[in-house]
């Protein structure tokens, strides 16, 4: 049964971890937008637009996926072509907690990272992003999805995930259901 997953949250929300407990739950693969969009090659490389969009189409046509990410301003497709969208909104001390919790792991080398995090990332991860997207990206999040209302899921708590994806899988097996029988 095809499962396709739109995981959205500001820095240190648990998009990487949800997408990763999922993916080895149902067998399906998961994606980070910031590989897309960033070039692992050279430090503060981007992969020209071109090349990010087509990557983007490449997963949104496979069967099933679950695209995460905290980018909102391209990628619109992710969100129509979705069966869920999971914004995720843990409290701001949580996330705090988890990017420089992330940050001191990197730092020691007890964990991996995409890229090597600096003081000034650690600043703007929390006073700049982080902020910045209660404020103006979340609300813009609503607008955009507005005609996928039925399908977008505010999670405060990881934890009610499986609720809304086991909702999810029960419709479409009464939907599969209905169309064989």
């Amino acid at each position: 049964m095809p499962m396709r997953i739109r995981i959205i949250g500001a820095c240190g929300s648990g998009k990487s971890t949800l997408a990763k407990e999922l993916s080895n739950k149902y067998g399906v693969s998961w994606y980070e937008l910031d590989n897309l969009v960033w070039d692992r090659s050279a430090e503060n490389l981007r992969f020209p637009v071109e090349v990010r969009d087509s990557k983007l189409v490449e997963i949104l046509n496979r069967e099933s996926w679950i695209v995460e990410g905290a980018h909102y301003k391209w990628g619109e497709e992710s969100f129509t072509r979705a069966d869920l969208i999971l914004i995720l909104t843990p409290n701001k001390l949580v996330r705090d907690f988890r990017v420089v919790t992330r940050f001191i792991r990197t730092r020691m080398g007890i964990e991996q990272w995409n890229y090597k995090q600096s003081w000034n990332n650690l600043y703007q991860m929390i006073f700049e992003w982080n902020r910045g997207y209660d404020r103006e990206a979340i609300p813009r999040i609503m607008e955009m999805t507005a005609e996928q209302a039925d399908k977008r899921k505010m999670i405060k708590k990881t934890q009610e995930v499986e609720i809304h994806i086991h909702a999810h899988l029960l419709k479409c097996r009464d939907r599969e259901s209905l169309n064989h029988g």
